[in-house]
Parts: structure tokens; C-alpha cells; sequence
């Protein structure tokens, strides 16, 4: 099968094609706005490969905090420097693809040309959308083998052949929340450990929650994104309907009534997806992890995968997200490479994409606890 042509693509217009598609898949993925290069952004992006012993992977470094006191007055300091301690994060890579194909001769380059644009709106959207729904599930700690509400994903086959998410190299370091990284908003308790099968339908987001929230997260050594005047901000991803719970909060409307600003600005009116409470910023999304399309059960079903929270499974819930700095690493490697191809003798033509990627949430072992935790992201359970 012979690569073409229909309306014949030179290597640099090939390359100026690529480039094009991946600002638009950028320009529409929500994950990407939290993404820069270095530590002190939320989703640190990898764009360089290390070569090791198991092939060619993406890296980053995690460094702890000394935990020496140093040396006082003129004692000896030589022989009794502090080692710095670096956790290294490696991120596997694959190939995620996608393709359109229409059907029927185009002659016209007229034609050509608005399938191209549309082929690449298209295929845009398709990569920045599922690389959004695997940075919330690997951020939630949830397996590729559910879909952002809950349900479970199709099976395809029953085997790996590469027409699930779940077989991409990185699914297997998805990992469930640690410990400490885990919390559960209780209506009586406030902040407590996590668990989905003790989640009641009184258990909702509410402006005490997030106060919380981020005492809990700076008390446990979450590092925020530092910004003008050194200081810290920190992200929360909550679900649409976690976002309404919060605004229909007594505490909250009655901040935002005596603090916020005046008139058509105020967040009672501006309708805006995002947010400030506390110094943090809350942004609402659709692939933040929930229940909405997971099964409802019985109390046999609580805990099982593709069913609903709480003690009957029977509860809608939501995963919330609050992220500090390197809550998530992500290897974004070259451009996308494009290819155009014809079929049944020419009567039909493609486009298919495919980016080279990875994700990881990083961990590193805690001084506070003594044991391995995700690094910055808390997640926290909630009725909706």
C-alpha cells in the first residue's frame, strides 16, 4: 500500500502540519495549562530521554529536604556534609494513534484541504481529550481500565492488542492514592482518612473542607507552585456538581457575599469554572474521577470495581484533586507524526496521528511518616 499524496505533502510540510496539530491538541487540552519544565510547576514536563539498562525512558528528579541541623561555631563542618537525597522517577513511553478515513474519490483540492482541517480538529481533539482522561486517572490513582465516571471501559478482544487504554506500557504505574495522600471528607468528623465504602450521601464539598485541605496538605510537607513574592498556590480539580455543592455552601456564600468584589465580577454571578478560596484555586472539570456512569449495587458490591461508593455502593462520589508542585510527570516526546494514505486504489483517503507520551505520578519516601508517598497530590473522596 503506497504512501500519498492526495494533494501531494512535502517533509517540511509534513513537519509544519505536525507542529500545527499539537498547538491545536495543546491549545484544548486542560491539563496542559498546569504543565512547565522545571520543578515548580504542577505537571512537570519531560521533553529528553535517558538511556538505561531497560531501553530509552523519560526522567525526573525528586529532591527531599536536608534533615541535618548543620554544624554550630567553629567545629569541624569538613566530613560532616549532609548528602542530597534524590528520588529518580522514571516515565515509561508508547505510541497513542488515531486516524480518519473517508470514503469516495476527492478530486477537488478544495476538498483536500478543508479534510485536512477538519481531519486535524478532529484527531486534535481525540489526543489533548484522552491525555486529559489519563492524567486524572493516574493522578486519582484509579486503572485505565475505568472511564473518568466510573463505569468500566469496554473490552476489546479480551486481549492485549492494543485497542485499550490500559495497554499502554505506562498503565501498569498507575498507582492508588498513599495513606497519607488520602483523605475523606466526613459532614460530622471534617477531615479523615480515605475510604470509598464509608462515603454517606452527607458527605459533600464545602468551604471548611478546603480550609482544611490545605492546613492538612502544608502540615504533610505538599510543596505549592511559588509565585510573585514567594508565595505558595495551590490547585484543586473538582467535578462540575462538586463545584455546585461548594457554591450552595452557607459558609461559602456568605464569604463570597461580605469579601468578594462588587457587581458582575463577584464568582456568585461571573459564572466562571474557576475559582480563589483560601489561596487556592479550584478549577472544575468533567474528567475529574467520579461515579456518575459506575454501576449501583448492594453492600456485596462495596469496593468492587465499576460500582458506585459507600457502605451499599450505592453512592454518587467524586474524587477531588489538590496538587502542588510535581503532583504529576508527564513525557511529551517530539511532534506528532502525521501520515496520509490512500486506499481501494486511490477511492479513499486517511490521516493518522500518533504521539509519543508518557505519565507518572511521582512518589518519595517521607520523612514525617517513614513511608513512600505521592509526592504532590492529595486525593479526596466526596459525596456529590
Amino acid at each position: 500500500m503506497a504512501l500519498t499524496n492526495f494533494g501531494t505533502l512535502t517533509g517540511d510540510q509534513l513537519q509544519t502540519w505536525s507542529r500545527d496539530f499539537w498547538r491545536v491538541a495543546r491549545n484544548q487540552s486542560f491539563i496542559n495549562q498546569f504543565a512547565g519544565s522545571g520543578s515548580n510547576a504542577m505537571v512537570q514536563r519531560v521533553t529528553e530521554l535517558t538511556k538505561n539498562q531497560k531501553g530509552t525512558k523519560a526522567n525526573i528528579t525528586l529532591l527531599a529536604d536536608m534533615t541535618g541541623d548543620g554544624i554550630t561555631g567553629d567545629f569541624t563542618l569538613e566530613g560532616n556534609e549532609e548528602a542530597l537525597r534524590a528520588f529518580d522517577i522514571s516515565i515509561e513511553l508508547d505510541q497513542l494513534r488515531f486516524a480518519n478515513r473517508i470514503a469516495g474519490r476527492m478530486t477537488d483540492q478544495k476538498t483536500v484541504v478543508n479534510f485536512r482541517e477538519q481531519s486535524r480538529d478532529a484527531l486534535a481533539y481525540a489526543i489533548a481529550d484522552r491525555c486529559d482522561q489519563l492524567a486524572f486517572l493516574t493522578l486519582s490513582g484509579v486503572a485505565y481500565t475505568h472511564k473518568n465516571n466510573g463505569a468500566l471501559r469496554t473490552v476489546v478482544g479480551g486481549a492485549v492488542n492494543g485497542q485499550e487504554l490500559v495497554d499502554l506500557e505506562f498503565a501498569s504505574d498507575v498507582s492508588a492514592p498513599t495513606g497519607d495522600r488520602h483523605r475523606r471528607w466526613d459532614a460530622t468528623d471534617g477531615l479523615v482518612a480515605g475510604s470509598t465504602t464509608a462515603v454517606t450521601a452527607a458527605d459533600k464539598l464545602q468551604y471548611s473542607t478546603i480550609v482544611e485541605l490545605k492546613a492538612y496538605a502544608k502540615d504533610n510537607y505538599i510543596r505549592g507552585i511559588r509565585g510573585a513574592g514567594n508565595q505558595e498556590t495551590f490547585h484543586m480539580f473538582v467535578t462540575p456538581q462538586q463545584m455546585a455543592n461548594l457554591k450552595l455552601d452557607s459558609d461559602f456564600l456568605a464569604n463570597v457575599r461580605n469579601a468578594g468584589v462588587r457587581g458582575t465580577s463577584n464568582s456568585l454571578f461571573s459564572g466562571s469554572s474557576s475559582l480563589m478560596v483560601d489561596g487556592v484555586m479550584i478549577h472544575e472539570f468533567r474528567h475529574v474521577f467520579n461515579t456518575s456512569g459506575a454501576t449501583s449495587g448492594a453492600s456485596g458490591n462495596a469496593g468492587a470495581a465499576g460500582y458506585k461508593w459507600g457502605a451499599g455502593a450505592n453512592i454518587n462520589g467524586a474524587r477531588a484533586l489538590f496538587c502542588g508542585a510535581q503532583a504529576l510527570a508527564m513525557a511529551d516526546i517530539g511532534l506528532p507524526e502525521m501520515v496520509e494514505d490512500t486506499f481501494d486504489y486511490g477511492n479513499q483517503s486517511g490521516i493518522s496521528v500518533g504521539k509519543i507520551f508518557g505519565m507518572r505520578k511521582p512518589k518519595y519516601n517521607s520523612d514525617i511518616s517513614g513511608s513512600v508517598q505521592d509526592f504532590g497530590v492529595i486525593a479526596l473522596d466526596t459525596a456529590y
